[in-house]
């Protein structure tokens, strides 16, 4: 048995590192009490807006007992609420200091006239997103019912490359920023997706040029978006707009104006000089 071991530990499978060791066997810094706090609110997602206690310790990769006790302590802060089967959601406390974002409610805010000027035009769907590092994030939307169906909803994100507004936001980062996203990889979401670097680089300069963007089936198979830079008082690329229309019915060249004006509406709104 001595034997059989030594030769598994020489020549089998490597054990997994334990809690306080790295994949070489070094030791971890210990984990501070904010890190593990961000590590439960981090936990949940889209695809995860309810968590067990169980399931958030796997998530954050804390013990039971520690995961315990930084739920009690978010709980009673407000920034998670316990329904009545013992789920834990995010609370409305962290949504309170969540509006208070510069790039969240004050860019929503001064955009909102805006988009429902559009939706009133257009009766599709109309976006307004931001750029977070290599994601493009929606921070606000109105759908029609008889609108065509869109993958996106505020507070998810998706890859810059892919959608509309993101390759506005894309097309006006810095060059470090366009650099790390054409270096791939480009996921693939249709057939219709951009996922050559050197297409996606000329589609980003011709963006520069025009002033628009048109995401033509990149998401899903039936929707175009249509999209336009939001400028701030600097001169600098803050969001970016778009209208979502069905792939076979609406020429998305028609919609250009249109969002294009609700963009430098927009603008103007956040002190951007008229030009």
């Amino acid at each position: 048995m001595a034997a059989h071991a030594t030769a598994t530990r020489r020549g089998g499978p490597a054990d997994p590192p334990s809690p306080t060791r790295d994949a070489s066997g070094a030791p971890l810094a210990p984990r501070s009490a904010a890190d593990r706090l961000l590590s439960v609110i981090g936990a949940f997602d889209l695809e995860h807006p309810a968590l067990t206690l169980t399931e958030i310790s796997r998530r954050a990769d804390l013990a039971l007992p520690t995961a315990y006790r930084v739920v009690a302590a978010l709980t009673a802060w407000g920034a998670l609420e316990r329904d009545e089967v013992g789920t834990y959601h995010i609370g409305l406390r962290l949504w309170e200091v969540a509006t208070l974002a510069p790039r969240g409610l004050g860019l929503r805010h001064a955009a909102l006239p805006f988009l429902e000027d559009l939706y009133e035009t257009t009766h599709e769907n109309v976006q307004l997103a931001v750029r977070d590092g290599y994601d493009v994030l929606y921070i606000e939307r109105i759908f029609g019912r008889s609108a065509v169906g869109v993958r996106t909803r505020v507070g998810a994100r998706w890859p810059l490359h892919a959608t509309g507004v993101g390759l506005v936001l894309l097309a006006h980062a810095d060059t470090a920023v366009i650099d790390r996203v054409c270096d791939g990889p480009l996921t693939a979401f249709t057939p219709h997706t951009i996922t050559d670097p050197t297409l996606l680089r000329r589609v980003l300069a011709d963006v520069r040029a025009t002033g628009c963007a048109v995401s033509d089936r990149q998401i899903t198979d039936d929707a175009v978006s249509v999209a336009a830079p939001v400028y701030g008082p600097h001169g600098d690329v803050l969001a970016a707009v778009s209208v979502v229309v069905p792939a076979e019915t609406t020429p998305a060249h028609t919609l250009v104006p249109v969002v294009r004006l609700a963009a430098r509406g927009i603008s103007r709104a956040l002190g951007r000089p008229p030009r």
